[in-house]
């Protein structure tokens, strides 16, 4: 059996434990074995590229990354327990009154870290995939109340664990904490190193060494997922975020932990960089079906816009927002057009006339709207 790391004594809480500590990636001894992934890997990098291709013949990128990284952002955080949909998301963004004010707000800092983090890569002079760089995008995801007492935007300091209600029956106790500094330098080194494996190998290994290093108090495993997407952009898999892969790592949330814990338990890489490249591959093409949908929902309403007699400038600019702005107010409408009011109301009047949107309350006042239709295609 490989061996993939070591074990030493911590205390913490008063309890010995066993921590682990991985070896440095690449996994050796004997090494991965790439040959063996060959064809999933090759069915993955060929389900990025249609989904580029695909990507590239829809009028605007923009509102596929809208909903993309939105669903990411939800999906991440429904993995460690948070309950906010993608409605809630959207009509916290409109601002109608919400109830798990919480949960979106953990979602919302999800989408500040995940542009900072994109903002940084694009930017000549920003940070690259770092230590640090990860360390600025825990500050953003715990900014708040829930993430107060969890050293936001700083490498633990005290011994964590996983599973079980104290050290001593933990599933897994992660390295100690003056080890966590030199086990990311590591890691770090293995991103920026030449390497003959595979970018979507190599975002494999770090994913899961990230996550058994697991070197922040709380939020350990949103930011190891915020790093698959990183590294897809570093390595120019994608040239946009528009792949959810944790809405399939949720649905196979047993398997994605048990897959992970089987690196740490039996040294078997194999068995996870698997399952990786087969989410990545499921996720993609599941990805591309709904750029297609909703393109086509899109399409079909514009052309009966443009097809009715009643359109306006006002109303046309309006239904080319709604992508990006599912649901609205009028005085929403208002700032976003900058216009008048009256000229607003008569914008929506027009797309609520063909039934490509609808309002909300049934109020004659603070109306709200919802382009259901395309929410649905998302959800």
């Amino acid at each position: 059996m490989r061996s993939i790391g070591t074990t030493i004594t911590s205390t913490t809480l008063g309890e010995s434990v066993q921590a682990f500590v991985p070896h440095p990636l690449p996994p050796t001894d004997p090494e991965l074995d790439a040959r063996s992934l060959e064809s999933l890997n090759h069915a993955a990098e060929f389900a990025l590229a249609r989904l580029a291709g695909v990507a590239g013949l829809v009028p605007s990128v923009d509102w596929l990354l809208y909903s993309a990284i939105r669903k990411e952002a939800l999906l991440t955080s429904q993995i460690e327990g948070t309950q906010a949909t993608l409605t809630d998301l959207f009509n916290e963004e409109a601002g109608f009154a919400i109830s798990n004010t919480n949960d979106v707000e953990e979602v919302t800092n999800y989408l500040r870290a995940f542009r900072m983090v994109q903002d940084n890569l694009r930017d000549p002079s920003g940070l690259p995939i770092s230590v640090r760089l990860l360390c600025e995008a825990h500050r953003l995801l715990l900014d708040g109340a829930r993430g107060a007492g969890k050293q936001p935007g700083e490498l633990r300091r005290s011994q964590n664990w996983i599973g079980g209600t104290r050290p001593g029956n933990a599933v897994f106790v992660p390295a100690p904490a003056e080890r966590v500094a030199d086990l990311l330098a590591d890691m770090e080194r293995f991103i920026h190193a030449p390497s003959p494996l595979p970018p979507l190998l190599r975002i494999a290994l770090v994913h899961a060494q990230f996550e058994t290093i697991h070197p922040f108090l709380d939020g350990n495993g949103r930011i190891g997922r915020l790093l698959i997407a990183a590294l897809m952009e570093h390595w120019q898999l994608l040239p946009e975020p528009l792949v959810y892969l944790s809405g399939y790592l949720k649905k196979h949330q047993a398997e994605y932990y048990r897959r992970l814990s089987s690196i740490r338990t039996e040294g078997d890489w194999e068995g996870w960089v698997s399952f990786f490249l087969e989410g990545v591959a499921v996720a993609t093409t599941e990805a591309e079906h709904s750029i297609v949908a909703i393109a086509s929902l899109v399409a079909g309403d514009r052309r009966r816009l443009l097809a009715d007699p009643k359109g306006t400038p006002a109303s046309y600019r309006l239904f080319e927002m709604l992508p990006m702005m599912p649901r609205f107010t009028i005085e929403r409408v208002r700032q976003a057009l900058n216009t008048s009011f009256p000229t607003a109301t008569a914008a929506v009047k027009v797309l609520e006339g063909l039934g490509i949107v609808a309002e909300l309350t049934g109020q004659k006042k603070n109306r709200c709207y919802s382009y259901q239709a395309y929410i649905d295609q998302l959800t």
